[in-house]
């Protein structure tokens, strides 16, 4: 199952990763498979679709010696004759003992309630769909290769990354390697009140547009923990000279008791068409079959900005190690 702790707290960037095999003092191991059936009924002609996935696999290794730790992540999105293996995410961290850290290599933003692996995710799908630029958390379209500076202390934490892009989503939808100059993410969030966390950054996105001009990102959520119930949401932006977007989402999961819970989400977001916007709803039970087995069922509707309306039902399995 999903531990809904870590999606939360990795949301906020409090946490690197969840629990990993010991293979000696220094090196540890932890990674999943995620697979996938689901079915798509869309208004448009010829649009249907059926498929059987293994959508990621992925092994990550964990290295720790004093001060200095490291993660490789390596991991494969496709299957079969199309299957590459590639390094999704490659660095080290030195803390200085007093709150304090710097981590240097290939990392994903710390934007975005939802994180880039399904551990991550309380649904099967991503809030903005697949395509959307405000998926953040998605690594796959948000990938820096640079430098974040943290601190934290007590309830307070916050980073400052300073990076180029590595195949970041244009909008047109296509990737680009965009390593001409220098941008930044700052992330902040904040846990001083009982069951609350509290979430906000900004960041320049690359490329800029034909006309020269930076793309800045805002964005704020927060997790709400009452009983048995999370109640967490988003708001972003994105602005582009002028051209300016936004996107919000709100997410409501109820845990019926330690293997069963249910989530619900709605989530609204303007696309590359000025002025037009989609939107959906999505409602996920999840079970665990085992402590390292994992199902979601989704039902999900979506309306996209040119009318067309795509209801999709899918049963994913994940299983962690």
């Amino acid at each position: 199952m999903k531990n809904k702790l870590i999606a939360v707290l990795a949301a906020f960037g409090l946490v690197a990763s969840a629990s990993a095999v010991k293979i000696n003092n220094n090196i540890s191991i932890n990674g999943f498979i995620d697979g996938s059936y689901s079915s798509k009924d869309s208004s448009k002609a010829n649009n249907d679709s059926t498929d059987v996935d293994i959508d990621e696999v992925e092994l990550n290794f964990l290295v720790n010696a004093g001060n200095v730790s490291g993660e490789l992540h390596v991991d494969s999105g496709e299957t079969g004759a199309k299957a590459d293996i590639e390094i999704e995410q490659v660095h080290f961290t030195y803390s200085f003992g007093n709150g304090a850290s710097v981590q240097v290599g290939q990392y994903g933003s710390a934007l975005g309630l939802e994180r880039e692996d399904p551990a991550g995710l309380y649904t099967f799908s991503r809030a903005y769909s697949d395509e959307s630029l405000f998926n953040f958390g998605n690594v796959d379209a948000y990938l820096q290769e640079g430098i974040r500076l943290a601190y934290g202390v007590e309830s307070i934490s916050a980073s400052l990354s300073l990076y180029n892009g590595v195949e970041q989503q244009e909008d047109n939808g296509k990737a680009t390697d965009a390593k001409d100059d220098l941008d930044y993410e700052l992330a902040i969030s904040y846990t001083g009140i009982d069951n609350l966390v509290i979430g906000a950054g900004l960041q320049t996105v690359r490329p800029r547009d034909d006309d020269g001009n930076n793309t800045e990102v805002y964005t704020i959520n927060a997790a709400y923990t009452l009983n048995k119930i999370l109640i967490a949401g988003e708001y972003s932006s994105r602005e582009t000279g002028t051209d300016d977007r936004s996107a919000y989402m709100v997410l409501a999961d109820y845990d019926v008791n330690d293997k069963l819970g249910f989530a619900v989400r709605y989530s609204k977001w303007e696309t590359d068409t000025k002025g037009s916007e989609s939107d959906k709803l999505s409602f996920a039970p999840n079970y665990a079959i085992t402590d390292s087995l994992g199902a979601i069922v989704e039902f999900s509707s979506l309306e996209k900005a040119d009318g067309q309306e795509d209801d999709t039902f899918a049963v994913e399995l994940t299983y962690t190690f």
